[in-house]
């Protein structure tokens, strides 16, 4: 006698909202990329102009940007704070390497 075999039961209800946060990642990290883009372009008119890479009173705006955004709408301050701190690392990166070309 064989044992009888499990098979998993999906939930439509949840598969459902896994497809609508997937398609929500994907306008997440394709706006992540056409932000860094825009970066490239603000790195290429820096070095065509001569301005420095950092920037220190835009990166506060963005970041005030972004508290004022999390406090509107409930998002943790503090993940906010972290997820912009990567992103302004990343682009600053970018930016380094465009300049630096």
């Amino acid at each position: 006698m064989t044992a009888p075999t499990t098979v998993p039961v999906t939930n439509d209800a949840l598969e459902a909202l896994r497809a609508k946060l997937d398609a929500i990642d994907v306008v997440l990290l394709d706006t992540l990329r056409r932000r860094i883009e825009v970066c490239v372009d603000i790195a290429v008119h820096k070095r065509e102009h001569d301005v420095p890479m950092m920037q220190p009173h835009r990166i506060g705006i963005v970041q005030r940007r972004a508290a004022d955004y999390g406090l509107e709408h409930g998002v943790d301050l503090d993940f906010l704070r972290t997820l912009y701190d990567l992103i302004i690392a990343e682009t600053c990166r970018v930016e380094d390497e465009v300049i630096g070309a």
